[in-house]
């Protein structure tokens, strides 16, 4: 039996909606998750971030274990303590930043030991450690296996030998995890856009067992109609009756996209990112505030949100902040951003509640052809 209840409330086509009720609460999918890098939503108070309608955040395993460390956040009573998010809380296992660290990395089946970004000192990671790590010395709700995630494109031989070893490493991970009723573990699919690949990997997911299966390997390059392709089969080789969480993804058209292919949860730096960077998410697209055309620009970002930042200033104001290096920038359009993603995951558990998703999904892009 899984440790947290997934309760299906609709479907309409392949999109549904549901709850995941967790031990700190309960999670309404389709989800977005903020990512909470290093135990902080980047320029935003926990305050902010739930008052944006987030009801789960992210954490990163890798970063929090080189600083401040995982023992001392122990220590301090956990990521949930220490940070002041009182909600459920997923991390992740390392293995996408191990990726990301390739040329200080090596991988071998026991382990991946790298080198540390900060101070070069060595670490090796192993499903063992990302197991304690996330679990018992950060405390997250939802923890992830350690996997092998690879760069695309890497031919299909590289594909398989990755996604057999993250299958074995999710088993040592069941095996550390244990039995726990406060908190969930999730296997996560490799493969590549090889789609036997993707079909094996399920496999040996559904045979070791988890309470939620994520879909990883993708957003690493291959572009958006790839995914899509890959998601049009590899969600289905997944169990119906457990949450899906595609990693990583991604632009607010990867989520509907995704959604429209059965994904239930997603992640992504990018709102925070591009709003540090002066770029705004709306209905018909992104806007880039740096430029001049907002210098008397009177209008807000958008007029029915709740999010002040979105509501209450006008895209001239935002534009100067943006131009004069202000960090209030960073702080607004960060807000406002995460908002915009909370209002558009909003927006597709009612269309797909009231049976209305495809019509929403069209709508949804007509706005974005109008604005091209």
């Amino acid at each position: 039996m899984a440790a947290f209840p997934f309760a299906i409330a609709a479907v309409d086509g392949a999109a549904r909606t549901g709850v995941l009720k967790t031990s700190r609460g309960d999670i309404a999918t389709p989800a977005f998750m903020p990512v909470g890098t290093a135990g902080t939503v980047k320029a935003l108070t926990m305050g902010q971030v739930a008052a944006t309608g987030a009801n789960i955040i992210l954490g990163n395993t890798v970063h929090l274990m080189l600083r401040p460390g995982s023992e001392r956040v122990a220590r301090l009573g956990g990521l949930h303590k220490f940070s002041g998010w009182s909600g459920p809380m997923l991390t992740d296992s390392g293995g996408f930043q191990v990726m990301s660290l390739a040329k200080l990395t090596k991988i071998s089946e026991e382990a991946a030991t790298f080198a540390s970004p900060i101070d070069g000192s060595r670490h090796v990671l192993s499903p063992e450690r990302s197991i304690a790590i996330q679990a018992d010395h950060l405390g997250s709700d939802i923890v992830m296996q350690l996997d092998e995630c690879i760069v695309w494109p890497s031919p299909e031989p590289r594909a398989a030998d990755a996604m057999r070893r993250s299958a074995r490493w999710g088993a040592r991970c069941k095996i550390a995890f244990g039995t726990r009723h406060a908190q969930a573990l999730f296997g996560i699919q490799q493969g590549s856009t090889f789609e036997p690949l993707r079909r094996e990997s399920s496999e040996r997911l559904i045979e070791t067992g988890y309470d939620g299966y994520a879909i990883g390997g993708l957003a690493v390059g291959e572009g958006h109609q790839a995914m899509c392709d890959t998601l049009d089969y590899c969600t289905g080789f997944l169990p119906a009756h457990r949450p899906r969480y595609l990693m990583g993804v991604g632009k607010p058209i990867d989520l509907v996209e995704g959604v429209a292919r059965g994904v239930d949860m997603f992640d992504c730096v990018l709102p925070t990112r591009a709003g540090r960077h002066g770029q705004a998410w709306t209905w018909e697209g992104s806007i880039n505030l740096k430029s001049a055309r907002f210098a008397e620009d009177e209008t807000p970002l958008d007029v029915t949100s709740d999010c002040p930042a979105s509501r209450d200033y006008t895209k001239a104001y935002l534009h100067h902040l943006v131009k004069s290096g202000e960090i209030l920038a960073q702080v607004m359009l960060s807000w406002h951003n995460l908002a915009f993603y909370q209002t558009l995951m909003r927006s597709m558990r009612e269309a797909i509640a009231a049976g209305r998703f495809e019509a929403f999904r069209r709508e949804f892009h007509a706005g974005l052809r109008q604005a091209a």
